[in-house]
């Protein structure tokens, strides 16, 4: 019998199916019902994945059998350490975006809320789900959301990056479904556990198109999680985005991220016979470029959303480049680094909107005029009267913004003691002593992408901060809500958990490293009738 616990698995999906659904029945005009609605849902799938991160901290991987059907017939859910940390980090974002939406954001347009909630399903989807065809499911779900959730507000701008965002995807989608039809006939399963059993079997003759059928669906994984020279689109749609939809947006590339790191080593580790480490050389130099590309693009930046958006890519290329190692123990440091960057770009993606609410429209262009051609003027101190006038809640409110912004520089540049420094370190300690030998000429090569990346972000945010809260014109200072406010400090409060708790969380990381690089327990579990499973 399955027990109750069990059925746990599909909850992170059915409760955004229903909300969604159960949203559409209500109509758009009931924004206090869809806003009960929306914050039960993001609060339960809160609470559910803090519950699957405490049961997937097992060796057993637990399984759910929709219809009790085999594993290469049926539909089938796998909850793993991967799968629940991914889980939680959706839940987490999920939460905050949508809290912070309640402000105004959720009634700029129609349909945002279930548009929201059907994004949620997908993600969860996504990485709960235990075969390729069900993941192409749930990948057009999440991003048939994420359209709206894109153009959500309108505008020239918002509407132009969306179109591009939309295009690049659907052809990304079109690589995945033709990825998925040449590996289905070569293989004759779509099931992950049952292809990675066959890859060692699989006919001389038939491998290399099976490989390259591997190859079309890895560029599909790859357009979404961004890498060089495919990520174009990103830093524009993400900048272009209302805040709420830009901070969820965020965590897309890492589903390209993880489809690439869950199937990869499933069918090109070592079990995989002649197809072992296929396209790790493509992995970790594509990752290398997109590092130096969104490092480019970080200097380059000139406003606070698209350095938000360049910093994603950052994040894509350091991840991508760590998994091509082909290490356990650099996945590990790797994931950890996942986590922690997904939770600081999404309180960056939320505090860009706070930070440039009180400012002039071109702010940035005149500031970066000034620096540059020394154009403005210097403005005369103030009588002491007009500045007891401004009041104590607008430099409260700034002092605020600035630390928070201090803060996501800081979680985003991986300087020390913060965890995004600790991720940067469990990448590169294996790395450069792997069992007591020299270290690889490619490990001082991941070293300068980890270093230098971080300096040239550094530059970037104290320029942006400087022109943000200290050399940009006055525009007119607005407060911000406890409802805006609340979700950046605990999006911020979670990076110091996992900076406090860095010892427990990375040994999270590197016991879901290990199991995917050896992933036997998946196989049997899946496989197989797991005890108590369904």
């Amino acid at each position: 019998m399955t027990a109750w616990i069990d059925h746990l698995v599909i909850a992170p999906i059915i409760v955004p199916m229903l909300a969604g659904a159960a949203m559409v029945i209500a109509g758009s005009d009931r924004r206090r019902l869809l806003a009960g609605l929306g914050i039960a849902s993001t609060a339960l799938l809160l609470l559910l994945s803090a519950t699957l991160l405490v049961v997937a901290d097992a060796p057993e991987v637990r399984i759910y059998r929709l219809g009790d059907w085999p594993a290469s017939f049926g539909i089938v859910l796998v909850l793993d350490r991967l799968s629940a940390m991914m889980v939680a980090l959706a839940s987490v974002l999920g939460f905050a975006a949508f809290v912070f939406s309640l402000a105004r954001w959720h009634r700029a347009g129609a349909h945002f809320h279930p548009l929201f909630q059907f994004q949620l399903m997908g993600l969860n989807g996504a990485f709960l789900t235990g075969d390729l065809f069900n993941l192409f499911v749930f990948f057009e779900a999440m991003l048939a959301a994420s359209y709206g959730l894109a153009l959500h507000g309108s505008g020239t701008a918002r509407v132009r990056a969306g179109l591009h965002y939309i295009v690049v995807n659907l052809l990304a989608s079109l690589l995945f479904l033709i990825g998925v039809s040449v590996v289905y006939g070569i293989a004759g399963t779509l099931n992950m556990a049952d292809l990675a059993a066959r890859m060692r079997d699989v006919a001389a003759e038939d491998r290399a198109l099976l490989e390259a059928g591997l190859a079309v669906l890895g560029v599909a994984f790859l357009v979404k999680a961004a890498m060089w020279p495919l990520g174009f689109w990103l830093p524009g749609t993400y900048a272009a985005a209302s805040a709420p939809a830009a901070a969820i947006l965020s965590i897309l590339s890492k589903v390209g991220i993880y489809a690439v790191l869950r199937i990869w080593l499933l069918l090109s580790g070592d079990g995989a016979g002649a197809s072992a480490a296929f396209g790790a050389t493509a992995l970790t130099a594509g990752g290398l470029l997109t590092v130096a590309f969104g490092s480019v693009a970080v200097l380059a930046s000139q406003d606070l959303a698209r350095l938000a958006g360049a910093s994603v890519l950052v994040s894509s290329g350091t991840l991508l480049a760590a998994i091509g190692m082909g290490q356990a123990a650099v996945t590990g440091g790797a994931l950890f680094y996942l986590a922690g960057s997904v939770l600081a770009i999404g309180a960056l993606f939320l505090l860009v909107e706070l930070v440039e609410r009180g400012r002039d429209i071109g702010a940035d262009v005149l500031a970066v005029t000034r620096e540059a051609f020394g154009t403005g003027e210097q403005e005369e101190d103030g009588e002491p009267g007009e500045r007891d006038a401004i009041g104590v809640p607008i430099p409260a409110t700034v002092a605020t913004l600035g630390g928070s912004f201090l803060a996501c520089a800081l979680l985003i540049a991986g300087l020390p003691p913060l965890s995004g420094f600790l991720a940067k370190f469990a990448i590169l300690s294996p790395l450069l002593a792997p069992g007591g030998g020299a270290p690889r000429p490619m490990a001082w090569v991941i070293m300068a992408a980890l270093i230098l990346p971080g300096l040239a972000t550094v530059v970037a945010m104290v320029r942006a901060g400087m022109d943000a809260f200290w050399a940009s014109p006055a525009g007119t200072p607005q407060r911000v809500s406890v409802v805006e406010f609340l979700p950046v400090a605990l999006l911020l409060a979670l990076c110091a958990a996992l900076t406090v708790a860095a010892g427990p969380a990375l040994g999270y990381a590197t016991a879901a490293a290990e199991a995917l690089h050896a992933p036997a327990n998946y196989l049997r579990a899946v496989l197989g009738t797991p005890e108590g499973g369904r």
